[in-house]
């Protein structure tokens, strides 16, 4: 099992939050593509068909996204 730190980040790294108490980060030039959007990311059974990291589990990332709506981006300017 990995142990924080093992993972190198560089300065572009953007601290989004935390899943399952593990930080989450994405390089800036990712955010600024992907800030408009609601990103959900799930595990999923099964080998990645893309890019996903390793896993002895036999378990795989997925992300789907949706577009916020003008209201939601209005109260993200808000409380960001």
């Amino acid at each position: 099992m990995d142990k924080e730190g093992d993972f190198l980040l560089g300065d572009s790294d953007i601290n989004l939050g935390s899943i399952g108490g593990v930080p989450f980060y994405m390089h800036k030039s990712q955010y600024n593509y992907w800030k408009h959007t609601q990103l959900i990311i799930d595990a999923a059974e099964g080998p990645g068909a893309t890019f996903s990291l390793d896993s002895l589990e036999e378990k795989h990332f997925i992300t789907r996204s949706r577009v916020f709506t003008n209201q939601e981006l209005e109260e993200l300017k808000i409380t960001n």
